[in-house]
């Protein structure tokens, strides 16, 4: 996410990252570690979420174990969860695909509903405009018009 923090701001979106250690673990992390990743560490706010208060209302706090799954929370500027993804440990995410998935959500906004992305739709690329023609004939266009990398 840091990395790719500028493509981020270059959509307009804000970034976040929280978990359930204190901001003096997140300062360790980010100068022992994380800015050694990335030129300057994290450019983002880290949050703390002692306790599992917002994690809890997420769903992805642990009460018994007192951890919290990773968890990408993609918030529309109304506050509404447009898309998540939450994943064990071990598995790392695509931010790639966050991005990707971001720029849809923003294209559905911005045409009010009237154009809909298709699975694997990058921008450029073709959407489908919703309503009773579609009905029966996305495999149509599917087929003939829409190539995906």
């Amino acid at each position: 996410m840091a990395e790719k923090h500028s493509e981020f701001q270059g959509l307009g979106v804000e970034v976040l990252s929280m978990s359930i250690d204190s901001v003096f673990v997140h300062k360790m992390w980010n100068n022992n570690e994380l800015s050694k990743m990335v030129d300057g560490g994290i450019p983002f706010p880290m949050l703390s979420d002692a306790g599992g208060k917002v994690g809890t209302i997420y769903g992805i706090y642990d009460e018994d174990a007192g951890v919290e799954t990773r968890g990408r929370f993609i918030i529309d500027p109304d506050g509404i969860v447009q898309g998540y993804e939450v994943l064990t440990p071990p598995v790392g995410r695509n931010v790639g695909e966050t991005l990707r998935q971001i720029q849809a959500f923003q294209l559905v906004r911005e045409s009010k509903g009237s154009e809909a992305t298709p699975s694997g739709w990058k921008p450029g690329k073709m959407t489908l405009k919703p309503g009773p023609d579609m009905v029966g004939k996305v495999w149509e266009v599917w087929k003939t018009d829409m190539a995906f990398d």
